[in-house]
């Protein structure tokens, strides 16, 4: 991971960002920074990978809809004051992708908490935002339906890559590239030089 690199690039573009060797290293900077906030979590491995549900708890709310009535949750979730996700792919020139089949976690991630934080890890670094789209789409949607299970032809091929479906239980509904930082909200990106979540 060339942290200069994307430092310089996301920084260019107004986000703050912080370089971890591990992801130990990095839900330490968590629980020391967030404390008594209502913290609101995506569907993210990388969080689950981190414990930072459990983690968390000791000092905040924590509303995960992986911990609790999941529609329930991912509504109380979007008044959070800090959410938590991962990013699918993520472009060394300063961009961030994300495909989602709900949209709680991209809605949070444009507007509503006052602080943002995204969880990267080094398998979601791309050179640009192209190669970011194309492993957003081929790598983590097609994994993430796998995980989920679902009747699409990416599940049915054996993981093989998107093939742009009209499966009800499509989860590539939505796509999001996030250019800069939203209004009002503070977007702070973790890099963790490790492999995390897909």
């Amino acid at each position: 991971m060339d942290y200069q690199t994307l430092k310089k690039n996301f920084e260019n573009h107004r986000f703050k960002t912080a370089y971890f060797a591990t992801k130990e290293e990095a839900a330490d900077y968590l629980v020391k920074t967030v404390r008594g906030e209502v913290v609101g979590f995506g569907g993210s491995m990388s969080a689950k990978e981190m414990g930072l549900y459990e983690r968390l708890s000791e000092t905040n709310t924590v509303l995960w809809h992986w911990m609790g009535p999941a529609q329930e949750t991912r509504f109380l979730a979007r008044d959070a004051t800090v959410y938590i996700l991962s990013a699918n792919g993520a472009s060394e020139t300063g961009e961030l992708v994300n495909i989602d089949g709900t949209g709680n976690r991209l809605a949070a991630s444009l507007f509503g908490p006052k602080r943002t934080i995204y969880l990267i890890g080094k398998n979601k670094i791309e050179p640009d935002i192209a190669a970011a789209m194309k492993r957003a789409r081929n790598v983590a949607a097609v994994k993430n339906a796998e995980r989920f299970r679902t009747k699409t032809p990416c599940v049915a091929s054996g993981g093989e890559k998107c093939f742009d479906c009209n499966s009800p239980e499509r989860i590539c509904n939505a796509t999001v590239i996030l250019e800069r930082p939203m209004k009002g909200m503070e977007t702070e990106l973790l890099f963790i030089d490790e492999e995390l979540g897909f």
